[in-house]
């Protein structure tokens, strides 16, 4: 039996407030036709939080830059508004600083974290990241489809709450991860997947991805959990894009596969416990000899990987594609797509599933998606299909 002074020391430790994720993007490199050159502008971009906390730190990635990123200054800030708003409420901006300096460069290939800042983040806030790049830098990483319009313009303004008009972009340069000291049993849940889970055809600035939703019903339901989006469009399990901007492919918002990127985006989150993955249709799509076979193999990867580092791991199944294009509704891929849910459902090997199919799928024709959720490609829900799969997800399954 330990001591009095142990024993509250073990109990000091196990109440100790835990660091989780609250916002997350994956970066990719930029195509040739698609870079852009800032010089003396101010980056405003707002990011959607799930968990609540203090002491928020933010993680910026030059990791598919060819050239040093030299930040002048940072700053993060309450939004005020809504929709294409960067507007930030009065007295809320908080300096960014990094190892106690108000600039930092960031390597090619490299990460860097910021120093905690003083500030109290509510769950489901918006915010608004400004960053100042007082050199002109060539924008080397990026998370290609933000779902929100963010804002470029003149001069530094990190500490300006109104800044004005200025150039939008709909992508998120640099900034990958934002993460929150909170409750002791909180924890973060990743989504790893693909055009679907980044929410390519719901609603810009509404924040209507299923894991958006899914991060609100744990909020009514008063459960700490935080959402991280890693989801890329185009993204595939098995094969993708991973040269620097400068000599990136076309294709190269597609992104490294999930295989490759699962380190980094999944097991490198602060608090991750869970990860949910919607991942493999893309390969159907752009590998016509890509076998069931080896899209469960890939899928064992990465059950053994989270396992392996201590994550429970659920699989979500493949959305009908029935009424979409011949790359993915042809008779091959249709029998692939029903072999692969088949395994992810009966197989008994992820932790835990949710049939994304099943919740969006047409009771009178099983191979497409209901029409009231079909965003008009059949294949990417709507704001009404994504909000059925994240009505699908058992809230228990991350208790």
């Amino acid at each position: 039996m330990g001591t009095p002074g142990e024993a509250g020391q073990r109990d000091s430790i196990a109440r100790a407030p835990a660091r989780v994720g609250t916002w997350a993007a994956a970066p990719t490199a930029v195509p040739t036709e698609k870079i852009l050159t800032l010089a003396a502008k101010t980056v405003r971009q707002v990011v959607h939080t799930s968990v609540g906390g203090d002491l928020p730190r933010l993680t910026l990635s030059n990791e598919y830059g060819a050239e040093p990123v030299r930040i002048g200054a940072a700053s993060i800030a309450v939004r005020s508004g809504t929709g294409r708003s960067s507007n930030t409420v009065p007295g809320s901006a908080r300096p960014l600083t990094f190892d106690g300096a108000t600039e930092v460069v960031i390597p090619p290939g490299e990460t860097v974290v910021s120093d905690v800042a003083d500030m109290i983040i509510g769950a489901g806030m918006d915010l608004v990241i400004s960053l100042y790049l007082p050199d002109p830098t060539i924008v080397g990483t990026v998370s290609p489809r933000s779902k929100q319009s963010n804002l470029i313009v003149a001069g530094d303004a990190t500490a300006v709450d109104g800044p004005g008009t200025g150039k939008r972009v709909t992508r998120y340069l640099w900034i990958t991860g934002l993460s929150v000291r909170t409750v002791r049993n909180a924890a973060s849940i990743v989504a790893l997947g693909d055009s679907i889970t980044c929410g390519t055809e719901t609603t810009d600035n509404t924040n209507h991805r299923w894991p958006d939703l899914l991060a609100a019903r744990f909020r009514v339901d008063r459960v700490p959990r935080g959402l991280l989006n890693v989801g890329l469009s185009g993204n595939r399990l098995l094969f993708g894009y991973e040269d620097k901007t400068g000599q990136a492919a076309e294709e190269a918002s597609v992104g490294a596969a999930a295989l490759r990127r699962f380190d980094r985006d999944v097991l490198g989150q602060p608090g991750v416990r869970y990860v949910v993955t919607l991942i493999g249709v893309n390969d159907l799509a752009n590998n016509p000899s890509v076998t069931p076979a080896q899209l469960i193999a890939g899928h064992r990867e990465l059950i053994l990987r989270a396992r392996s580092a201590g994550l429970l791991v659920v699989g979500g199944t493949l959305l009908p594609f029935g009424a979409a294009s011949a790359r993915y509704n042809n008779p091959a891929n249709l029998i692939k797509r029903h072999t692969l849910n088949t395994w992810i459902k009966v197989g008994g090997e992820y932790d835990a599933v949710v049939d994304f199919d099943a919740a969006v799928r047409d009771p009178a024709a099983p191979e497409r998606m209901q029409a009231r959720y079909d965003s008009g490609d059949g294949l990417h829900p709507n704001d009404l299909g994504t909000a059925a799969l994240a009505a699908a997800i058992p809230l228990d399954l991350f208790r």
